[in-house]
């Protein structure tokens, strides 16, 4: 778990209580168990191990990961990629409007309403920021 919780101290993104943490994995979980296809399967079983990993580093030790530990391995081998592009995509966003803004955010940036929140969240004009990110993606490869 080291080299995760470095990984989550790189993200920076914030910790929760134990509550939080629980009610995003059963959220997580359920997208998991209705996810079709070996692709989206796969992003989703990276989200359940990205939300327990976030909940470990977070300090919450009773957050189990409800799979087993070899579907564990195989949602971290994908989150690694999908989460760490996603945070480099907004930190690269963020520095085309100030070289100093470093946003940490690793929500899917093709989600627009996802955007615009995370505009309001860093004072950013929402409609320029949601420019911005559609001209940025376009040179982007992003893991569902």
């Amino acid at each position: 778990m080291n080299l995760i919780n470095k990984w989550h101290d790189k993200l920076n993104m914030p910790k929760y209580d134990e509550q939080w943490h629980k009610q995003d994995m059963v959220g997580e979980l359920a997208e998991y168990k209705e996810a079709h296809g070996l692709i989206d399967t796969w992003s989703e079983l990276s989200d359940v191990a990205y939300t327990y990993t976030r909940a470990k580093w977070s300090g919450q030790t009773t957050v189990g990961f409800p799979l087993s530990k070899t579907q564990l391995f195989v949602g971290i081998l994908y989150m690694f990629p999908k989460y760490t592009l996603r945070w480099r995509f907004f930190r690269e966003l963020g520095h085309q409007f100030d070289k100093n803004l470093n946003i940490s955010e690793v929500r899917n940036p093709k989600k627009i309403e996802k955007l615009k929140n995370i505009a309001e969240k860093y004072n950013l004009d929402p409609e320029e920021f949601t420019k911005q990110a559609t001209l940025l993606m376009k040179n982007r490869i992003f893991f569902r």
